[in-house]
């Protein structure tokens, strides 16, 4: 079995892991702005995030000779340690739900606010519970100012995004292509009034590949997207998007602890005898959880979907091809980026691998460059911007600097 024997070596597998969860989000984001159903894109998901579980455990989990205090994968899954398991597999259920509800809140608030909420939660629940857990083995001095620099960085991002959706509706209001658009009561536009402005364009002259062709930032884009996309925003109630975002911050809060628990017994629930799961074991019980609990509802929201996503059925999943590679990608990547998660926190602890958590870090890079979010926007959107940017790479930094070492004795 492959074990994580230095601080250098749990850093890097942090970092990596770093970039793959700030990757997948992205991936999935694109597919929904392309118009792809949310459910065809988590079950092509969850199929390749729980390959990766299987090929770390396969490979990693197997390498070297079985001790009696480490044992190799295939050695644990005949032992007794149910209770462990059951800790692997409630981690792996609040992160599938959670992973499940931020799909559907990054079409509503957005990819970068989405992630900065939830990390922020994270940070604030799970590192403190994880800190506590692993019997204080980081620096807290150092732990908990990267906590705050995480905390700063979040009212950082609450004020890019009130101050972006401040410019996108200054943008529609003050459009000259015919975009007068209605609204249901408040700032957001309606949906029919985007149905009107795009015929307006069309009306005119306009064929339908040009109507699409808008430059991102512009009131245009803002309207074209709408019209593409799978899961329509336009006027919606903003505590909806908000109360999913939420509540997947309390999901991804949790499954960290408890994957924590299943590969330390800090409660001391194994009989006497028992070795503790080895992290490959724990992840790959996780990950069938996260299949199981993904697949089993996504097939249930094809044939009663949430949100006004309209509805689909399972043949229609299998012949949907289209953004089917980016969807596998995507799993490939979360499956990867929890593994490498876990495996650095095994040895530097938990607390310090959330350093991962910084990921909207990430995020936000592929929602400027793939989704030209913020484009086009205030000069005080963007100070804002790269100040939350700023306190990101601070808190990555501390974080990942207070981390300990676990002994593996």
């Amino acid at each position: 079995m492959f074990i994580v024997e230095d601080k250098g070596s749990a850093i890097a597998l942090m970092c990596a892991a770093l970039l793959f969860l700030g990757t997948w989000p992205a991936l999935l984001t694109l597919l929904e702005r392309r118009g792809r159903l949310p459910q065809h894109t988590y079950l092509d998901y969850s199929i390749t995030n729980l390959l990766a579980a299987v090929l770390i455990a396969l490979t990693l989990g197997q390498l070297g000779e079985s001790k009696q205090d480490m044992p190799n994968f295939f050695t644990q899954l005949s032992q007794d340690n149910w209770p462990s398991v059951l800790f692997a597999m409630a981690g792996g259920l609040v992160l599938s739900i959670g992973n499940l509800s931020t799909q559907y809140a990054w079409a509503y608030v957005g990819l970068s606010v989405t992630e900065v909420i939830c990390a922020s939660m994270v940070v604030v629940i799970g590192t403190t519970l994880n800190y506590f857990l692993d019997n204080r083995i980081n620096r807290a001095d150092i732990l908990f100012t990267g906590v705050a620099c995480f905390l700063v960085a979040v009212i950082l991002g609450t004020a890019v995004h009130a101050s972006n959706a401040a410019d996108n509706e200054e943008k529609l209001s003050e459009s000259t292509n015919g975009y007068n658009l209605g609204t249901n009561g408040g700032m957001e536009p309606s949906k029919q009034g985007i149905h009107d402005a795009l015929e307006v364009d069309i009306e005119n002259g306009a064929c339908a590949e040009e109507v699409t062709r808008a430059e991102a930032g512009t009131a245009e884009y803002l309207i074209e997207l709408e019209g593409r996309r799978s899961v329509k925003v336009f006027g919606s109630s903003t505590l909806k998007g908000l109360g999913l975002v939420f509540f997947a911050g309390v999901c991804l809060s949790l499954f960290s602890p408890a994957l924590n628990l299943a590969t330390n017994d800090q409660w001391h629930t194994l009989k006497g005898g028992v070795p503790h799961l080895v992290v490959y074991t724990a992840f790959f019980y996780f990950s069938m959880s996260c299949f199981v609990i993904g697949v089993g509802l996504n097939i249930l929201f094809l044939y009663r979907p949430m949100a006004g996503v309209p509805k689909s059925s399972f043949r229609a999943y299998l012949g949907d091809w289209e953004g089917r590679q980016w969807a596998l990608l995507a799993g490939l990547l979360c499956g990867f980026g929890n593994g490498f998660q876990f495996m650095g926190g095994q040895a530097a602890g938990y607390a310090a691998a959330d350093a991962v958590e910084a990921l909207p870090l990430v995020s936000t890079f592929w929602g400027i460059v793939l989704f030209g979010e913020y484009r086009r926007s205030s000069k005080k959107t963007y100070t804002l911007l790269v100040l939350m940017l700023l306190m990101f790479v601070a808190a990555v930094a501390t974080l990942m600097a207070s981390s300990g070492h676990r002994s593996t004795k």
